[in-house]
């Protein structure tokens, strides 16, 4: 089965980076969606950016297009979210989100089914 574990949150002041990691394992990274999903205090979980299975394709919610950039290294067995340009108050836990599928298959953000326990990211 497919394990994810994420690291790399932090407290960090607005205009910082961060860089978020993901490490899984368990399964074929060239038939499975990758993502990054955020919970805010009080409110529901929402997408923030995924790949396709395989990596070819990257989908950004347009609240971080331009200043996030989510990847894989060579081997694909760890997915990275780069955060730069953090603005203030947007505190929230991070989950890495994963979901079999075939290969080079985008996925909806409904699909996502298999979660990592979540690292804290807060700006101020």
């Amino acid at each position: 089965h497919v394990q994810l574990v994420e690291s790399g949150g932090g407290s960090v002041q607005a205009g910082g980076s961060l860089r978020l990691s993901c490490v899984a394992s368990g399964f074929d990274p060239h038939t499975t969606c990758m993502g990054w999903f955020r919970q805010r205090p009080g409110q529901e979980r929402e997408a923030v950016a995924d790949m396709s299975a395989g990596g070819e394709r990257n989908y950004y919610d347009r609240a971080v297009k331009g200043r996030f950039t989510i990847y894989q290294d060579d081997a694909k067995s760890k997915t990275f979210l780069n955060m730069s340009a953090l603005r203030p108050g947007v505190t929230a836990v991070y989950y890495c989100a994963a979901h079999p599928t075939t290969a080079g298959r985008s996925c909806y953000d409904s699909e996502f089914d298999i979660w990592g326990q979540g690292t804290q990211v807060t700006v101020s």
